[in-house]
């Protein structure tokens, strides 16, 4: 169970006009503005649910996400995720969710994927016999086969997404964060994606939090969906529901563009 309660988190940003005279006159008095990323977020997800996590670049999602895995800490508020709070209990936490940025590499870029799951298996001490038992199944369920002996950086960006995914699984973790798991990908790439998801999700009961740009991704695989904006949550309910605040509307990208000018998140 993922209950949040009341976060807020506020970031200092430091401005500063183009040009020499400005740079130096930075090294010793710095302007800041502060950027509120999280307003009284609550909401509460239960095991075994997908839910889509949506809102425009800005709109808090990463934050969300960073407080949930423990990255971060909140100015405010409360969050428990199965009875542990993440940023206090972080290495508790961590056993249990993985974590995939659609942006970002877990894997080491000039070594052959294989090491880079050892160490993972090494970083979460998990035992031989569960590693090797998951290591085949995420091998034939992702397609991986002989990719895993190629070094992460000769990797397709497709190929690397899916060995992206076996990395995050491999500790068996009951939550699994995904930050634009799809970005990037190819027709073929995203339905493996897609499928693959889908299937843990069925197999396992794994609890899938899912932030994408992408109205296809969520309507694949998240009958729930959470609306963010300017740091609130705007929305709360099926996907049916949110698609039917923008009618007539050609397809979901249309349809989400139109939610956005609703709630003035454009």
């Amino acid at each position: 169970m993922i209950e949040l309660s009341h976060i807020d988190k506020t970031f200092r940003v430091a401005r500063r006009n183009a040009g020499l005279g400005e740079a130096v006159r930075a090294l010793f008095r710095r302007e800041y503005t502060a950027v509120k990323a999280l307003d009284d977020v609550s909401f509460k997800i239960g095991d075994g649910e997908i839910v889509g996590y949506i809102g425009p670049n800005g709109a808090g999602k990463s934050s969300t996400i960073k407080i949930m895995s423990g990255i971060l800490t909140p100015d405010g508020g409360s969050c428990v995720i199965d009875g542990l709070t993440p940023w206090k209990q972080r290495r508790e936490h961590v056993k249990n969710i993985g974590v995939v940025f659609g942006h970002r590499s877990q894997l080491w870029w000039d070594v052959p994927v294989a090491d880079s799951f050892e160490l993972i298996r090494d970083i979460y001490r998990v035992p031989q016999a569960e590693y090797t038992r998951n290591l085949d199944e995420l091998r034939e369920l992702l397609g991986l086969g002989e990719i895993i002996r190629t070094p992460a950086r000769q990797l397709s960006l497709g190929q690397r997404m899916r060995c992206e995914l076996a990395a995050s699984l491999l500790h068996s973790p009951k939550l699994l964060f995904l930050d634009e798991p799809t970005i990037g990908l190819d027709a073929v790439s995203k339905l493996a994606v897609r499928d693959f998801i889908k299937r843990i999700n069925r197999e396992r009961g794994t609890t899938v939090i899912l932030t994408t740009h992408d109205m296809q991704d969520i309507e694949a695989l998240a009958e729930r969906v959470l609306l963010i904006g300017r740091g609130r949550i705007l929305f709360d309910g099926t996907f049916n529901v949110l698609l039917s605040e923008a009618p007539g509307a050609n397809g979901a990208e249309q349809a989400l563009a139109q939610i956005y000018r609703k709630y003035n998140i454009t």
